[in-house]
């Protein structure tokens, strides 16, 4: 009983013919011959014995794309690193293969190919489930180091070492800015990536992150930066911008339908600089929106007055009541009292200005004025009794005070 055939090339698919095959490829395509692994062994069983792969040969495969991810090597490059040993394999085949009979040659070739295709296959698949992995686990380190920065309660020197990898010196000043949008948001993650990348641009790629976090976009960037193009200013580089006024540009240009709502805190420096900021970013968004503010970008800083107001809010409560409850009582309620205090105080106590803004005749406004003297006691156009009013009005609008359905006496 006769066994087997002999195998016509021994150990010719394990020999110095394949390592100068790697070594030539790995040096035309630049990536390191190891990640071949044992590729060009099954592609030689492929052209020599017309066997194809087995699962463990293309799970192997897999692992090798898997490795060239971790490795950054991209699913372009190994692939190109393949092909050329694939070619270069098959232009060096033993010259019995070769020489050997058409349909033993065209044999040979098809299962060369289709040994090429399986394990090219199996390498991006591989690769693709590594980068997916990468990218998942870089995005959760990503939120829980922005999450720990805008909290501001952890270690600072573990800070500080994570935000190398994203650009972040924490020993420089930074800025805050959150953005609200008056709809509902369909992909939050599509629009916070676009939204960074547009950000950077201008900023020139330098310490840009966005973020969505409890409904709000929170960008962290450079203060006092340079940016490559800012509001109004034509793409004109070098012009200093805050964050909060790139990022209402930025979001502007994405041309996304509805209103958005962008406040800024103030720059400060180290690791609990950004926690502040953004702190103070948050609580001038709801401010504004309490104050219904129609400007698209509001300030900290310029908030500061109502955020000593808001910290006694009992007082606050008292002063308004004690100081404007008389209004109630004027025909047609406070409200119009309130308006008219409010925009001649903001005009600097100019009734002509006040009447402009308004659209009332100067007459009106100057009854108004002394109707409100005349009923709490305070003189508008007093120093001391027009702060007291001032803020009692400042407090009004924070309280919502009066409400709605408020009714004057008579």
């Amino acid at each position: 009983m006769s066994g087997p055939p002999a195998d016509p090339f021994p150990n010719v698919a394990t020999g110095p013919w394949l390592t100068a095959v790697a070594e030539d490829a790995a040096r035309r395509t630049g990536v390191p011959a190891d990640l071949l692994g044992a590729y060009l062994t099954l592609l030689a069983d492929a052209a020599l014995r017309g066997r194809r792969p087995s699962k463990a040969e293309l799970s192997a495969v897999h692992d090798l794309g898997r490795q060239a991810a971790a490795r950054n090597v991209t699913a372009r490059q190994m692939a190109h690193l393949y092909l050329s040993a694939a070619a270069q394999l098959w232009s060096t085949v033993p010259r019995e293969v070769r020489t050997r009979g058409r349909d033993a040659v065209s044999s040979a070739a098809e299962a060369v190919l289709l040994a090429v295709d399986g394990a090219v296959v199996a390498l991006v698949e591989g690769h693709d489930v590594e980068r997916r992995r990468m990218i998942r686990q870089a995005e959760s380190l990503r939120q829980t180091f922005v999450d720990d920065l805008l909290r501001g309660d952890s270690d600072v020197a573990s800070l500080v070492e994570r935000a190398e990898p994203f650009g972040l010196d924490l020993a420089r000043a930074h800025q805050v800015a959150v953005a609200a949008h008056s709809g509902r948001l369909v992909d939050e993650i599509a629009l916070a990536t676009a939204l960074e990348r547009s950000i950077a641009d201008r900023f020139d790629g330098r310490e840009v992150l966005v973020t969505d976090k409890g409904g709000l976009f929170v960008v962290i960037g450079p203060a006092n930066a340079t940016a490559a193009a800012t509001a109004g200013a034509g793409n004109v580089p070098g012009n200093v911008a805050e964050v909060g006024a790139v990022t209402q540009e930025a979001l502007d240009g994405l041309r996304r339908s509805g209103r958005w709502r962008v406040a800024a805190g103030r720059p400060h420096s180290g690791a609990y600089g950004v926690a502040r900021s953004y702190e103070e970013a948050r609580e001038a968004l709801q401010l504004a929106e309490r104050l219904h503010l129609d400007a698209p970008v509001v300030y900290a800083r310029d908030l500061l007055v109502y955020r000593v107001l808001v910290r006694d809010q009992a007082a606050m409560s008292d002063l308004v009541h004690a100081v404007l409850s008389p209004l109630l009582a004027a025909r047609g309620g406070a409200q119009p009292l309130l308006d008219t205090l409010r925009t001649y105080f903001e005009t600097g106590a100019v009734a002509t200005e006040t009447a402009r803004r308004m659209h009332l005749s100067v007459r009106t406004v100057t009854y108004r004025l002394a109707r409100v003297a005349e009923l709490t006691g305070l003189n508008p156009a007093d120093a001391q009794a027009s702060l007291t009013l001032w803020v009692a009005v400042l407090g009004a609008r924070l309280l919502g005070w009066p409400a709605p359905e408020a009714s004057p006496a008579r």
